[in-house]
């Protein structure tokens, strides 16, 4: 058999397009184009399925992407949408004229019901390949069925609710499962609950419905031709398996609510809008005589479930008589009438009819319609073809007909991701509301639109709302973009100036005094919005001089704190000359800046304050940059003023350790002016070293010395290490300070011994006191008595100086007989020496014949050999090779030079004459063998080599060279 399905073969030729909103070309409007450039794909597309039946079809029913339809009266052909190319072909089997009345497929597309025209009903699983009649429902004419969406499945339809052309509605249950001849049938019950009447007896029921709410309860509505009833209740608790029963039996006693319509067509249909599956249905429609009822439905409500009911009358042309409608199918926004010759939609928004699709006569009328709520397409057949319905995109335009209905929050909600079309839906829904009066409200909805600035702003002042204009300024603000700096300007400082406009209006009436404050409030809350703060910041200098315009110096000073731009607030506290304010902002904010700036007025008027303030800064302020304010203030002379100054440089130099040149120098010029007394304690205390004071020793001497402070300059002078001036001044104010810088000078005695002659001089010929000439000789041991002498009138007698000359004598004695003993010392040990030389010179040792070299371990005696004292034996060789390495570089180069003269001098020959002359020839051109042997002798056997110096200083040496370690290692392996 072809392809039953195909997707997109002849789609375009057979479309019908529905258009109920924009048209492909967008609406212009300020700030957005937008032009569709691809064509628009419509709502509804017609397709015709390519597939020709062998026989006329009879019924249709399609569910979960199972499709399922009865060719003649004895064959059914199931379809898996998802495998359209393998349809399932069952024959019925049946030998009487019965025909297909209608067929019923579940939720799950895997229960089929068929009703034959002989009140006879099959069914079929969809595993199942054989149709097996029901035998409890025989005699019954089917005419709906109600699926239980809640508990059925693949297996097991769970209680059903079953309609019949008598009016009755039964309740069963079927089981898919497979039995034999003696196996279980699959209507497990099948069992009355109600019967629906008319005005004229029981009517057939024409559609059936059962559906549970979140809560739990469960409601079924059932219609016949000219009603719609409603049952509304809860299951039993702990009886799940009664079904429905628990619901119809709470109606026994009264009929449950319905609707009814005057007209009849024979019949009538019910549509359910469900979103998602498995959800709750959220609309209905329900085709009967006098039109279309469509409404929402609302499972909370406790009375009914029906909601917003609304009756749409049928189109033109359609209606009860010659053109009747068929079928009735549901979607979100539309509901489509199935006629003989065409399928037309209608909106249910607006009941205008947006789709008018006829068929080819060459297809027979049309059947039926029917909806696959998994999918949501819309399937339509006539004896001769199938047709497909695809929806596409239902809502796109949806918002503009909520639009025409002043329904703005849901045309809102249609078109959030179309910013052209939410941009039209705003500025309507502004306009509405300026007309309504309702100014705050539209001038939120025209800051979000894209609308002409200047426009919207002129019609609120000539409207004279200034209070929307306001709200609308500032939310045109919140959403501009970093870089328009320009435009938060001008709407920052248009706002400014109408909150001031209104606050000076405000002002002084006492009947508005409460909507003063509220301006007021609104005003710094606008002043301190952290979203207007970048853009006030970027205006500050335009907000501040309307502020001052206005005279409006309280939110000038508040504007300016906010902004933290505190060096105007401080400037207007000094020109209102609240200082201690100001003292206090700098205080708080603790900016080192704006001390700087504002310390030299405030310290004029509040100096003691403002030291505690500095004080209080600590190393945060830098002392260098308010010098200039303390020099300015300090200049008067007055003790106060000197006093403060004084009291902030010793903060820094003493707490905070300062130690820069211009601090210690400002503090030594307000000593030498104001506090003499601590000018040489703090002299004295930064120390005698010129590397270590902080202080300009030049401008100390100079400061000292122009304000008469001797003492000071003679310790400047000393610091300086000019002890002769130090000792020159230090004479002119006190002898022992002259006597203190004498001595200074420790390591240079020559020039301690001129500074003491000055004082010496000083004394004898300024003062003329011999006494304490003579202190002076006593104290400086460096003077002698004839240094002194000289300095002596010459009337003076001897007796002045009798202690001194007998003294000076008895020094020199004593200074002879300590150099007599020295010379006794030394020559009793040069005695010594000599004594000890001569003993050296008769030491010997004994060598045996089993004596062994103490390096190579072999017999002493067979080649030339060292003996030391300590009893140590080597050989002449083996000695060199353990002397070599441990001897400095220069000793090793005279080693191998003396090896090698040793080895081109001629040996000895005893008892030639022409030996002995060659050996005096060589003497006189060099050194001759025995002495280049005995140099030999001195650098290799001065020690021994294990008892020596050498063995002391190799002891930091590895046992096994580096360079052989690895090669050592691996032979221990």
């Amino acid at each position: 058999m072809a392809s039953i399905l195909d997707e997109y073969e002849d789609s375009l030729s057979r479309s019908a397009v529905l258009q109920t909103g924009c048209p492909s070309v967008g609406i212009p409007h300020s700030g957005y184009v937008s032009a569709h450039l691809e064509k628009e794909v419509p709502i509804f597309t017609k397709q015709r399925i390519d597939f020709t039946p062998s026989e006329r079809i009879t019924s249709l029913v399609v569910s979960c992407n199972q499709l399922c339809m009865s060719l003649g009266k004895d064959t059914l052909l199931r379809i898996d949408l998802g495998k359209a190319s393998e349809p399932n072909r069952v024959e019925l089997g049946r030998k009487d004229d019965a025909k297909v009345h209608k067929m019923f497929l579940d939720h799950t597309g895997s229960h089929l019901l068929v009703a034959l025209s002989s009140t006879e009903v099959l069914y079929m699983n969809r595993n199942g390949q054989k149709a097996r009649p029901l035998a409890r429902w025989k005699g019954q004419l089917v005419e709906s069925v109600g699926w239980n969406k809640a508990m059925g499945n693949e297996s097991s339809t769970g209680p059903i609710l079953v309609g019949t052309a008598q009016g009755q509605i039964f309740e069963a249950e079927l089981s898919a499962s497979e039995g034999g001849l003696f196996g279980p049938a699959p209507d497990l019950y099948f069992r009355p609950l109600y019967v629906l009447n008319e005005e004229g007896g029981p009517a057939p029921v024409c559609s059936l419905e059962a559906e549970r709410g979140p809560d739990g309860r469960g409601f079924v509505i059932a219609t016949t031709r000219q009603r719609l009833f409603q049952f509304i209740g809860r299951a039993v608790e702990d009886t799940e398996a009664q079904g429905f029963a628990g619901l119809f039996a709470a109606y026994t006693d009264h009929p449950p609510p319905f609707r009814e319509f005057p007209s009849n067509l024979g019949y009538s249909e019910l549509a359910f809008y469900t979103p998602k599956l498995r959800s709750a249905p959220r609309a209905f429609a329900w085709m009967m005589g006098d039109g279309v009822l469509y409404g929402s439905l609302d499972c909370g409500r406790p009375d009914s479930l029906l909601s917003e009911e609304r009756v749409w009358e049928y189109p033109a042309g359609v209606g009860p008589g010659a053109n009747p409608p068929l079928a009735i199918v549901l979607t979100q926004f539309h509901f489509l009438l199935l006629l003989a010759d065409r399928v037309e939609a209608v909106c249910t928004l607006t009941g205008q009819v947006v789709l008018r699709d006829h068929f080819l006569e060459k297809f027979g009328p049309l059947r039926h319609m029917v909806k696959d709520s998994s999918t949501g397409h819309l399937w339509a057949y006539t004896e001769r073809a199938v047709f497909r319905y695809h929806v596409q995109r239902e809502a796109r335009d949806v918002w503009r007909t909520y639009l025409d209905m002043n329904r703005f929050d849901l045309a809102k909600e249609y078109c959030r991701e179309r910013p052209d079309c939410l941009d039209t839906v705003l500025a309507r829904e502004a306009d509405f509301c300026f007309r309504q009066h309702r100014y705050l409200e539209s001038a939120r909805c025209y800051a979000l639109t894209q609308s002409y600035f200047e426009e919207i702003a002129l019609k609120f002042l000539e409207a004279r709302q200034e209070e929307a204009l306001a709200e609308f300024l500032q939310r045109k603000l919140a959403g501009l973009k970093p870089t328009e700096r320009t435009q938060a300007t001008l709407l920052t400082t248009w706002l400014t100036e109408l909150y001031l406009s209104r606050l000076g209006a405000l002002q002084g009436d006492p009947d508005a005094l409460t909507l003063y404050r509220d301006t007021r409030e609104c005003f710094r809350t606008f002043l301190s919005s952290p979203r207007h703060k970048e853009w006030l910041f970027a205006s500050r200098a335009s907000i501040h001089e309307l502020l001052a315009s206005h005279g409006d110096t309280e939110h000038m000073v508040y504007f300016a704190v906010i902004m933290q731009d505190y060096e105007r607030v401080v400037a207007y506290h000094c020109q209102h000359e609240a200082y201690e304010e100001a003292l206090a902002v700098l205080a708080r904010h603790r900016d080192p800046q704006l001390f700087y700036k504002f310390s030299p007025i405030l310290i004029r008027h509040i100096p003691r304050q403002l030291v505690d303030a500095w004080i209080e800064m600590g190393s945060r302020l830098d002392a260098r940059q308010l010098i200039p304010a303390l020099v300015n203030y300090s200049q008067g002379g007055e003790a106060q003023q000197v006093s403060q100054a004084i009291r902030y440089m010793e903060f820094c130099v003493n707490v905070l350790g300062e130690t820069e040149q211009a601090i210690h120098n400002y503090l030594l010029s307000l000593y030498a002016r104001g506090q003499p007394a601590s000018l040489l304690a703090y002299l004295e205390q930064a120390g005698a070293s010129p590397h270590r004071v902080h202080y300009d020793l030049k401008y100390a001497l100079r400061l000292c010395a122009e304000h008469g402070h001797h003492r000071a300059c003679v310790h400047v002078y000393k610091v300086l290490e000019l002890y002769e001036e130090a000792v020159d001044l230090a004479l002119q104010v006190d002898v022992d300070l002259a006597k203190q810088c004498a001595d200074l000078p420790e390591e240079d005695e020559e020039l301690r011994k001129k500074l003491w002659l000055k004082i010496a001089r000083h004394v004898v010929q300024e003062e003329e006191d011999v006494q304490t000439a003579m202190a002076c000789l006593a104290s400086c041991p460096l003077l002698k008595i004839e240094d002194v002498l000289p300095f002596f009138p010459d009337f003076v007698t001897i007796d002045h100086f009798k202690e001194a000359i007998c003294s000076s004598l008895k020094a020199y004695n004593h200074h002879i007989q300590e150099l007599q003993r020295e010379m006794e010392e030394a020559t009793a040990s040069a005695q010594r020496i000599r004594r000890d030389l001569q003993e050296l010179r008769g030491r010997y040792g004994t060598v045996e014949p089993q004596d062994k070299c103490s390096t190579c371990d072999f017999p002493l005696l067979n080649r030339p050999f060292y003996l030391f004292l300590c009893g140590h034996m080597f050989h002449a060789d083996c000695l060199l090779q353990a002397v070599r390495p441990g001897l400095p570089a220069y000793k090793q180069a005279r080693l191998e030079e003396l090896q090698r003269k040793l080895g081109a001098a001629p040996p000895p020959t005893k008892g030639s004459v022409k030996a002995k002359e060659a050996e005096a020839g060589t003497a006189a051109v060099g050194p001759s063998r025995e002495q280049l042997k005995a140099d030999l002798d001195e650098l290799v056997a001065a020690e021994c080599v294990y008892c020596g110096e050498l063995m002391i200083r190799s002891i930091d040496r590895p046992f096994i060279d580096p360079q052989r370690y690895e090669e050592e290692h691996l032979s221990w392996l």
